[in-house]
């Protein structure tokens, strides 16, 4: 007599990891932060907590598409092939599945609880991430990470409009700051996983054009950051809280840039990375922090 032999359910953990929550809780920290520094947050707390939610699960299931569409390159990188689709643990039909009710859920949450322009914003982030980047970019140009890095920018723009249902300069300023952060972090990870991408066949910045030009280019990029980090203080949205913070962690990334330029040091690569995700959550903190906690703070009035 035969047996039909089933695959048993995957375990909660493996569709968890497929949202990879470890990313998705920074870009709610960048979310929250823009709501916190939006006119009128201290009467928005529903719409808030109803935002960081649907903005939650509609970037888990970007993730999850990105999960599922990585799967063959996933399968051949040391850092990726524990993944539960790369390993077979899930099928792409449960992976697709769990994406829809994760994106569907959180659309509905952010247009009807928060509002429909926090809504659509997250949507076209959905296709740019999930769909142009993984799809596309990703494989076509080692300018996957500059292009792409537009739409893992925008949570703090998702957290002020879920507040202000607007679109203003302020949100703009710190999309600006994390498009600038991205290059130089994710090219820092992947100096030290050069080998990885370029089995992979993915044209990350080392593989298509080098070491020392990649190393370049994140310098270039921390010099960018420390001139566009203060651009806050500058217009008026922060005060002197915020610059010293900034300055000093500015300094701070500009020295580990400058490491990976002159070469030498092999734990540069994974220390910069390491130090770029430090300063992206405690720069935006110190804007919370000089916004709310200092005596008549820049925007004290809002």
């Amino acid at each position: 007599m035969s047996e039909t032999i089933e695959r048993a359910p995957a375990p909660w953990r493996d569709y968890l990891e497929m949202t990879k929550p470890r990313v998705v809780l920074l870009m709610l920290l960048c979310a929250a932060v823009g709501m916190a520094l939006a006119p009128g947050a201290g009467a928005a707390v529903e719409p808030m907590l109803w935002g960081l939610v649907g903005i939650a699960l509609v970037a888990g299931s970007a993730a999850t598409v990105n999960h599922i569409a990585d799967a063959r390159i996933d399968a051949r990188m040391a850092r990726t092939a524990h993944r539960p689709v790369a390993q077979g643990r899930l099928s792409t039909r449960a992976g697709a599945t769990f994406a829809v009710v994760l994106g569907v859920t959180g659309m509905l949450v952010l247009y009807f609880l928060v509002n429909p322009l926090t809504a659509w914003l997250n949507f076209l982030s959905w296709v740019g991430y999930g769909l142009v980047y993984t799809l596309y970019l990703k494989r076509a140009t080692p300018q996957n990470i500059v292009i792409g890095g537009l739409f893992g920018a925008a949570p703090p723009l998702f957290g002020w409009t879920a507040v202000t249902n607007s679109v203003d300069l302020e949100p703009i300023l710190l999309v600006l700051i994390i498009f600038v952060w991205t290059p130089p972090h994710f090219w820092a990870l992947a100096l030290d996983r050069k080998e990885e991408y370029a089995d992979a066949d993915i044209p990350m910045l080392p593989v298509t054009h080098g070491e020392a030009y990649t190393r370049r280019h994140i310098l270039y990029y921390a010099l960018a950051l420390a001139v566009v980090s203060v651009l806050p203080f500058l217009t008026g949205m922060s005060g002197l809280v915020y610059l010293v913070g900034a300055v000093a962690l500015g300094a701070r990334f500009l020295y580990w840039a400058v490491v990976l330029w002159r070469g030498g040091d092999e734990r540069a690569p994974i220390a910069t990375f390491r130090y770029s995700i430090v300063y992206l959550m405690v720069l935006f903190l110190l804007l919370v922090a000089d916004h709310h906690l200092v005596p008549g703070g820049a925007l004290a009035a809002w």
